[in-house]
């Protein structure tokens, strides 16, 4: 019996474990060349008496060159019909590289329209230079440019290296020719869309087109929305089409695609007498018994383009918007929904419906209706990315409703408020100045301090009020902390930041009107120790008002870090929050009161050493109500010696009561103006009565008034 190891196949191996190597071939140490030998006759037509002899085939030396540079020399060429002829590749490579050239060359002119396209390659190279060319020369270029194009525009478009030309044509040309375009391309414009470049051509005719154009284009993508949404390329310029150019009704239209094939087919247009609509709910309602099958198809078109990573479409969020409030809140078709929007892995979806009108509303509906876990995700998704929702029209929706439905406001001012107001003070204050005049970002900061007041939700935001309203209905299911618990805690969360920002740089803040609003509201509404920074809103009034603005050193006020360029006395959104800030409350019109804060800020006594030695300026100035406000004022404790000062200086209160001040003067003047260009253009008849404008300083007449009594 043969041993275990001496199988066929098997390696032998010795005692010791290693390899027989004895069993390999035997290795043959190659013997270096001899110069000394003859070498023997490789042919008999040549005789190479020159060369040493080498051994093994090894390659011949020639007076110290290289093996390649000797294989060059005796390789004899491949398919030579001439013996001896070589192949010389350093000589010929350019002259190969020049042939080379001159058949591509040859090749391309005798493709369709050669020479017209080079022609106008020629002219778009001359078009594109914006400021160089005289507008003669532009013109005379646009007319031989359309010469060539007219009547072969399709050609054009569907060659990578024209498409650009017909764009050229597009842009200087008059609004008729880009009619006669946009009719020589009719039925081909879903085909141009999957283009890579020609895409940016229906870009360009919508822009530039009329609403004539419009029309003809938009068309055309009906009955192709499934297709086209799924392509690479096709899908960005329809999602273009839909959210910015497409009517109501082409938008209707195009959405309505998405709930089943039936309507790729048969559309419903203004023409057959009904106006076609979108809202999935009176579709069902109208066919209740194709609820299952569009609600499938639906479901299947978005998680393809979810499973795709195409998830920044717009008409994609709409759809999906769709979809969420046709089910029945908590139903098992809600929670599947909810986990296909959370299982996208790097949360692109999330971010992206962030940024659209449906898709902030449907993330709002699922902070809505979702569990503590849920809310908890999004939150986490939406990382780094709360910053650029707070500016944006509908992203900054998101983060209002995420005030008003977590109930762990720790995690909310963790996530959130941290990222808006910055992680560092010198982040808070450059944040807090572009936020407080952000028309968007100024609500995430000021929401949880005024709640809905008509300074933040004016009537442009009556869309924004009601989604709120609705979320405040549903909370009232899915929320267990009372609603004021919760703002209480989130203004204790932005109280240390606001007011930090506020007592570090006050001018930068209040430079604006809606800076003000916010410092006033801040220190209204924040709880904790207000002393610092209620000292340096005060120490920006300090200060001689009736002083030049303009000093020699431009950066002299800036380096001074209190005061603004222009003394804050004289910019009437300034006189306001100081009134605010001295009535100490927020004015309320049902019982026509001011409802002081708790604990009183007492800023009459903290203005007044600030404005003392200029209280006249004051008085007779915009902003006269401020000193107004400070005789007004229960808790001022200087009344007695303002009273004098005022009264010593009576005669200057009377002459300011009675004159014109300087606004007044530049109103008076653009009113006149304003009469005079109308006169040409006034009918006869009877003369509307005028009301006379008031004459003299407002709040100098009512300082008198409070002098005399």
């Amino acid at each position: 019996m043969a041993p275990k190891g001496d199988g066929p196949g098997n390696k032998r191996k010795l005692a010791n474990g290693s390899k027989d190597h004895s069993s390999k071939k035997p290795k043959f140490e190659k013997r270096p060349p001899r110069r000394d030998e003859p070498e023997d006759d490789v042919s008999d037509d040549s005789e190479i008496s020159d060369f040493s002899d080498l051994d093994d085939g090894g390659a011949p030396l020639n007076n110290g060159q290289s093996q390649n540079e000797s294989d060059l020399t005796v390789r004899p060429k491949s398919n030579a019909n001439q013996p001896g002829k070589v192949f010389e590749k350093g000589q010929n490579s350019r002259e190969s590289h020049i042939k080379q050239r001159q058949l591509a060359q040859e090749r391309k002119s005798q493709k369709p329209l050669a020479d017209e396209l080079h022609r106008t390659k020629k002219l778009w190279e001359r078009l594109r230079l914006k400021s160089k060319v005289p507008k003669d020369e532009r013109q005379k270029l646009v007319e031989e440019l359309f010469s060539i194009t007219t009547g072969r525009m399709k050609e054009f478009t569907l060659k990578h290296d024209a498409v650009r030309v017909v764009q050229t044509a597009i842009k200087y040309a008059t609004p008729e020719r880009r009619k006669m375009i946009a009719k020589e391309l009719r039925g081909a414009y879903p085909l141009l869309a999957e283009s890579k470049y020609a895409k940016f051509l229906i870009g360009k005719l919508l822009v530039k087109g009329d609403d004539e154009v419009r029309d003809m284009i938009v068309p055309e993508f009906y009955g192709k929305v499934r297709k086209l949404i799924n392509h690479p390329e096709a899908s960005w310029i329809l999602d273009d089409i839909y959210r910015g150019v497409a009517t109501k009704e082409q938008k209707a239209i195009l959405l309505r695609e998405w709930y089943s094939p039936e309507f790729q087919i048969f559309r419903q247009t203004q023409e057959s007498g009904t106006t076609p609509s979108a809202e999935l709910s009176q579709i069902l309602q109208e066919q209740p018994n194709k609820r299952g099958p569009i609600m499938k198809y639906l479901l299947d078109m978005t998680n393809q383009l979810i499973q795709k990573k195409m998830t920044g479409f717009t008409m994609l969020h709409d759809a999906m918007y769709q979809y969420y409030i046709n089910v029945k809140p908590g139903a098992e078709e809600a929670k599947e929904y909810m986990e296909m929007i959370k299982e996208d892995e790097n949360g692109d979806l999330l971010k992206n419906m962030a940024f659209t009108g449906s898709g902030a509303r449907l993330v709002c509906l699922l902070l809505a209706y979702g569990t503590a876990k849920d809310r908890k995700q999004i939150l986490k998704t939406y990382k780094d990315t709360f910053q650029l929702m707070s500016s944006d029209p509908n992203g900054h929706l998101v983060i209002l409703a995420a005030y008003d439905l977590i109930d762990d406001t720790v995690l909310t001012s963790k996530s959130i408020v941290a990222e808006l107001l910055g992680k560092t003070e010198q982040d808070e204050i450059p944040n807090l100045v572009i936020a407080a005049n952000d028309p968007n970002a100024r609500l995430t900061i000021r929401y949880p301090l005024e709640g809905t007041s008509k300074a933040l939700f004016d009537a442009g935001r009556a869309d924004d009020l009601k989604l709120l309203e609705e979320l405040w209905e549903i909370r009232k299911t899915t929320s267990k902390k009372d609603p004021e618990t919760r703002r209480k805690e989130l203004v204790a969360a932005l109280s240390p930041s606001l007011l930090a920002a506020i007592a570090s740089s006050p001018p930068d803040l209040i430079s604006t009107s809606h800076g003000t609003q916010l410092v006033a509201e801040a220190l209204l509404s924040c709880v904790g120790d207000k002393t610092e920074a209620l000292n340096a809103i005060a120490s920006t009034a300090k200060g001689n008002p009736n002083e030049d603005d303009e000093s020699e050193d431009p950066t002299e006020d800036a380096a001074d870090g209190l005061v603004p360029r222009e003394h804050i006395s004289k910019a009437p959104h300034g006189g306001r929050m100081f009134k605010t800030l001295i009535a100490g409350g927020h004015f309320d019109k049902a019982t026509k009161r001011v409802i002081p804060v708790d604990p009183p800020l007492h800023f009459a006594d903290i203005l007044y050493p600030y404005i003392k030695d200029h209280i006249i300026s004051w008085a007779i100035g915009p902003s006269s109500f401020v000193v107004l406000g400070l005789m007004e004022a229960d808790d001022f404790s200087h009344r007695k010696e303002l009273s004098k000062l005022l009264e010593e200086r009576r005669k200057v209160l009377e002459m300011a009561a009675t004159e014109e001040t300087r606004e007044q003067k530049a109103a008076k003047e653009a009113s006149k103006a304003k009469g005079e260009d109308k006169k040409a253009t006034k009918k006869k008849g009877k003369k509307p009565a005028v009301k006379e404008a008031p004459v003299g300083n407002m709040g100098s007449k009512l300082l008198l008034e409070k002098l005399k009594g």
